[in-house]
This record gives structure tokens, C-alpha cells and sequence, in this order.
């Protein structure tokens, strides 16, 4: 009996682990930095990000993806490290597909009125003094870490 009470411990205990691995993998937290996302988020508020899912991204969510590069410059491709990278937080305004909204300005990549190509997004801060769309065009979807699911503190 005691044998069977160990496998089972053993058992649980590596079925735990696993689930923490995976956890690791599928969430991490994010501390905002900058105005902004005022008032939704604050600077020094920490908010749980799910990883991946660009395929369920919907207009209104709130992402979290690394800062576009200078135009003609694209990402390398592999997995975005998060260590030494510069993370944004933005709105998902439009979707492939979608129009671009009134408020981008016209002269960027993202003309009010196009619509957003495949593979992009338009996003944009909450607060009225935010670099997103308005200011660099479009966001590639490959750029995007995951999605807010809430605010921690």
C-alpha cells in the first residue's frame, strides 16, 4: 500500500510541475510602464497577459506586442524574448479586413478609410498623448505577445 501512496504522490507532484511549465508558457505578467492606456491602466499596474491567440484577436482587446521597427526594418521571425525587448500596450481599433478608423491620421501607413491588409492591426492608446497607429501605421499581428485578460493590481 505504501508503494501505491508514493506513485500517486510521484504522480501528483510531476502533473504539477507539468502544470506550472505550461502555465509559464501560456500566461505571464506585465508591469505598464507610461500614460498611455490612462485611464484604463496606470503606470505600475500589473496586468496578466495570455501568449499567443492572434487568431482570436478581436477588435476592443487590449494587447500586449513588441515595439514596431523603423519602416523597411521587420521582426526576425523567431520567437520574441522578453528579456531586452520594448513591450507596448495598446487597443486593437480595426482588424484585417476592417476600415481604418477616423481618429489615425492621415500621412501615416494607415490611411482613415483603407482598409487594414491582411496579417495587420491598427492600435491605439486609450490616452490622448499615445505613440501607436496614429504615429507608425500598421502593427504585424507576428509582433503581438498576447492579449490583457486582467489587471492584477
Amino acid at each position: 500500500m505504501q508503494h501505491v501512496v508514493i506513485s500517486l504522490l510521484s504522480v501528483a507532484a510531476v502533473a504539477a510541475v507539468t502544470g506550472v511549465v505550461a502555465a509559464r508558457r501560456r500566461f505571464v505578467v506585465v508591469r505598464v510602464a507610461g500614460t498611455s492606456m490612462v485611464p484604463t491602466y496606470r503606470p505600475g499596474d500589473r496586468v496578466l497577459i495570455r501568449r499567443g491567440g492572434r487568431a482570436v484577436l478581436r477588435r476592443g482587446q487590449v494587447v500586449v506586442f513588441r515595439h514596431p521597427q523603423p519602416d523597411g526594418a521587420g521582426s526576425s521571425g523567431r520567437t520574441p524574448g522578453l528579456r531586452g525587448t520594448e513591450w507596448l500596450i495598446k487597443r486593437v481599433a480595426a482588424m484585417p479586413g476592417d476600415r481604418v478608423p477616423d481618429q489615425v491620421a492621415p500621412g501615416t501607413h494607415a490611411t482613415p478609410g483603407d482598409v487594414v491588409p491582411a496579417g495587420r492591426l491598427v492600435v491605439l492608446g486609450d490616452g490622448p498623448a499615445s505613440r501607436d497607429s496614429r504615429h507608425w501605421g500598421y502593427l504585424p499581428m507576428s509582433e503581438v505577445l498576447g492579449v490583457v485578460i486582467r489587471r492584477l493590481s
